[in-house]
């Protein structure tokens, strides 16, 4: 990882537990709930919930197209954090029956049908517990669209959406996160095999400093792929994915008319008087 993307480690910590306790205060909840799949971010997001709240309920979603591993990673994680509530649904008999259903058989759109499906039971053990759904997206799969709209992509907040996953990597090896949940492959898992590297076509190391210097130090193509060492068409490459998936990082556009439109000036949670 650069160096520029070196932090204080125990600082982010902190800061982000705090921030996400005061926040569902600040929702009037009365704790959180996270989909585990035994990758690196599910489990670092559940790791600093249950640093901030005593009200943590986790579910596990597992599919057909689900590794075995993911699951034995999922249930190690649960007793590293010292298991909290939780409970497993398989969710394939509810995807096939939205796929008979619409005759869908493209392998993306039925992986979209998963992430949703998964959202939908989220929300639904949110709404019973009065918890909010945390999510566990990182800023490289925010920046790039490498998530489902509304399906992972929707959730309440985002703890760990401003960390690069190489930053993610980082603060879990602080956090002292299995070792094997940190080193294995990303992958949302929505078809047998897949890899997220594998379907980007780079590491998320290479792609994590690309996306920092184009779109944080605001340098061209040219000069990022000659500090970097990719090839200029790659580094245009992850610059046009950013753009072609900004409507995916936006909530619904709601075209301003009055002095104070939501979504334009209604942007922060409020602590009410």
């Amino acid at each position: 990882m650069i160096r520029e993307l070196e932090l204080d480690w125990g600082f982010v910590s902190k800061y982000l537990v705090k921030r996400i306790g005061d926040y569902i205060r600040a929702a009037g909840k009365d704790g959180a709930i996270v989909g585990l799949s035994g990758g690196i971010d599910s489990s670092l997001v559940l790791r600093l919930l249950r640093e901030a709240t005593d009200n943590v309920f986790v579910l596990l979603m597992p599919s057909e197209s689900t590794p075995k591993e993911d699951i034995e990673d999922s249930k190690e994680m649960l007793n590293v954090v010292g298991n909290p509530p939780h409970e497993e649904i398989n969710i394939d008999d509810v995807v096939s029956t939205i796929v008979s259903k619409t005759g869908i058989h493209d392998r993306l759109i039925i992986g979209n049908i998963k992430a949703r499906t998964r959202m939908t039971l989220l929300y639904a053990y949110a709404q019973k517990l009065n918890y909010l759904v945390v999510g566990t997206g990182d800023k490289s799969e925010i920046l790039l669209g490498y998530f489902t709209k509304y399906g992972d992509g929707g959730v309440d907040i985002l703890p760990i959406g401003d960390l690069y996953k190489s930053q993610v990597r980082r603060l879990s090896l602080y956090l002292n996160l299995p070792k094997r949940i940190i080193e294995k492959p990303s992958s949302p898992a929505l078809w047998k095999g897949q890899t997220a590297e594998e379907e980007l076509g780079i590491s998320y190391e290479k792609a994590d400093e690309i996306l920092y210097y184009c779109f944080e130090k605001f340098m061209e193509p040219e000069a990022v792929s000659k500090l970097t060492g990719v090839d200029e068409n790659t580094v245009k490459r992850i610059v046009k994915l950013v753009k072609m998936n900004e409507h995916k990082r936006r909530t619904p556009e709601i075209f301003k008319i009055s002095e104070r439109t939501v979504g334009s000036d209604w942007r922060y949670p409020r602590i009410w008087g």
